[in-house]
C-alpha cells in the first residue's frame, strides 16, 4: 500500500482578502510553497505574497482540467489549491475526489454563495432547492422549477447565456409572476451587489459576470381584472405546497371546458375538486351555474375558497368529504342533481359508484366528463356510462411545450390524458 506523504489542502474563500482567512489557514499560506489559483482571480491571490507572505511562493493559473490534474500529480509536496465556497458543493471537490486518494485531500469549506446571498436578502433558505447550470445542461433546473419550491438557488455560468435561459424557463412553464428574481453578483466581494429584476424588462448591461440567481415565491394579490375569458394559468391558482400539481393543467382544462358544453343556468358537480380550477373556471364563464365541489382532502375547502376568491366566483357549496360519504349520507332532494359531471380524483370503484347512482337520474342532454390517466379503467367506465344511456366518445390529450436549454429548444411533453365523455 501507498504511504502518503504530501497533502493537497482544498481551500474555499468567500473573499480576496487574506486578512480574511482563519489563522489557521493564513500559517497554512505562509507555510507552505505551492499554490493553485482559479485563473478569474489569479491577480488578486498572488498579490498576497508582496503583502503577507514571507516567503517566495509558485502559484499556478487554474482552469479546473487535466491541465491542473497533471501540475497536482508532479509535486512531492504539500500543495494549496483554492477554489470559491464549499469545494464539496458544485465545486472541484467531486474531481479531486476522483483522481487522488482521500487520504491526499483535506477540505477547508468557507461559506457558500448561495449561503452568504441568502444571509443578506434575509430570507431562509432550509427548504431551497439548489441547482447549477455552469457547465451543465438546463435539464435539472426544468425539473425543480416544475416542483415549484418557495425557492430556488441557481449558479450560472458566465460563459453562457445562462440568464437568458432562466428567464425563457420561467416565461414557458408559466412562471415568470410566480416567482421574485434576485440576480447577486460578486457576493462577498467589494463590488456585491444585489438587485431583483423585473424580467418582463431587459436585462440591464451591466451585469458582472461572477453572479447567482435566487428565485423566492411572490407574495401578491391576484387581480381578477387582467384574467383572461378562460385558459386561466395555472399559476394563478394556489395548490397544496407539498403537492403543487394537484389541479388540472390549462390544455387538458380547456378541452374539459369546451367538452362541458356548459349552459347558462344547472348544476356541475366537481368531484375530486383539489384546488378547484375546472369548476371554478365553469362559473367564470357560466356565472348563474350553481357549482359543487367535492374533495376529501383536508383543507380542500380552504383551498378552493382561496382560488374562488382569486377568481371572484362563489361555489353554491364545498364538501370536504369522500364523495361516497356524500352520496350517502344526503338525499338528493337536499341538494341538486347535477346535468353537468366532472368525476377526477378518485378509484376506479367510485368513479364506477358514482356513474351508477347519479347517472341513472341524470336528465336527457346532462353530460359527465371523465379525465383519466390509468388506461386500463376506460373500458368499464365506458361501458358503465353506456348501460345508463350515455353516448360516449373519447379524447386523448397530448400536449408539448417548448423550453429552452443551452443547446437550443426542446419540446417538453406534458402526462397525457384520456378524456372520456358521456352525453345522455
Amino acid at each position: 500500500m501507498t504511504v502518503v506523504n504530501r497533502k493537497i489542502h482544498v481551500i474555499g474563500i468567500n473573499s480576496y482578502k487574506f486578512e480574511d482567512l482563519s489563522f489557521k489557514l493564513q500559517n497554512l499560506f505562509l507555510e507552505i510553497e505551492n499554490i493553485a489559483v482559479p485563473n478569474s482571480y489569479f491577480e488578486e491571490i498572488r498579490s498576497w505574497s508582496e503583502k503577507n507572505l514571507l516567503k517566495k511562493k509558485s502559484f499556478f493559473s487554474s482552469k479546473s482540467n487535466n491541465e491542473l490534474i497533471n501540475w497536482l500529480r508532479s509535486l512531492k509536496t504539500d500543495v494549496i489549491l483554492i477554489s470559491r465556497g464549499d469545494p464539496l458543493w458544485f465545486g472541484i471537490g467531486r474531481i479531486l475526489l476522483e483522481n487522488f486518494s482521500k487520504d491526499e485531500l483535506s477540505f477547508y469549506p468557507s461559506n457558500t454563495c448561495i449561503q452568504v446571498a441568502f444571509s443578506k436578502l434575509k430570507i431562509p433558505w432550509q427548504d431551497t432547492i439548489n441547482v447549477s447550470i455552469h457547465g451543465r445542461d438546463s435539464i435539472r433546473l426544468v425539473e425543480a422549477l416544475k416542483a415549484k419550491p418557495p425557492s430556488l438557488a441557481i449558479i450560472t455560468d458566465s460563459n453562457s447565456n445562462s440568464l437568458e435561459i432562466i428567464k425563457k424557463n420561467l416565461f414557458e412553464l408559466n412562471l415568470i409572476d410566480f416567482y421574485e428574481f434576485w440576480l447577486c453578483e460578486e457576493i462577498g466581494l467589494d463590488n456585491e451587489n444585489i438587485r431583483k429584476l423585473n424580467l418582463k424588462e431587459s436585462f440591464p448591461s451591466d451585469i458582472s459576470s461572477l453572479n447567482i440567481v435566487i428565485l423566492t415565491k411572490t407574495k401578491k394579490n391576484y387581480s381578477n381584472n387582467n384574467l383572461p375569458l378562460f385558459g386561466i394559468n395555472d399559476s394563478i391558482f394556489k395548490t397544496f405546497d407539498d403537492r403543487p400539481n394537484l389541479l388540472t393543467k390549462r390544455e387538458v382544462r380547456v378541452q374539459i371546458l369546451a367538452d362541458l358544453e356548459l349552459p347558462k343556468n344547472g348544476v356541475i358537480w366537481d368531484v375530486g375538486a383539489g384546488c378547484g380550477s375546472i369548476g371554478l373556471e365553469t362559473l367564470k364563464l357560466r356565472p348563474n351555474l350553481d357549482l359543487f365541489c367535492i374533495d376529501k382532502r383536508i383543507g380542500s375547502k380552504a383551498l378552493i375558497l382561496e382560488n374562488a376568491k382569486r377568481l371572484c366566483v362563489k361555489p353554491k357549496f364545498i364538501f370536504e368529504e369522500d364523495i361516497i360519504k356524500t352520496l350517502n349520507k344526503k338525499t338528493l332532494s337536499s341538494f341538486e342533481k347535477p346535468n353537468r359531471l366532472v368525476i377526477g380524483g378518485c378509484n376506479k370503484k367510485t368513479k364506477l359508484l358514482i356513474i351508477n347512482k347519479l347517472g341513472q337520474i341524470m336528465n336527457i342532454g346532462s353530460i359527465i366528463i371523465i379525465p383519466i390517466i390509468d388506461i386500463q379503467t376506460i373500458e368499464e367506465l365506458k361501458e358503465e356510462l353506456e348501460d345508463k344511456n350515455f353516448k360516449t366518445n373519447l379524447n386523448l390529450i397530448q400536449t408539448y411545450k417548448s423550453l429552452n436549454i443551452s443547446e437550443g429548444m426542446r419540446l417538453e411533453p406534458n402526462n397525457p390524458v384520456f378524456l372520456l365523455k358521456g352525453k345522455k
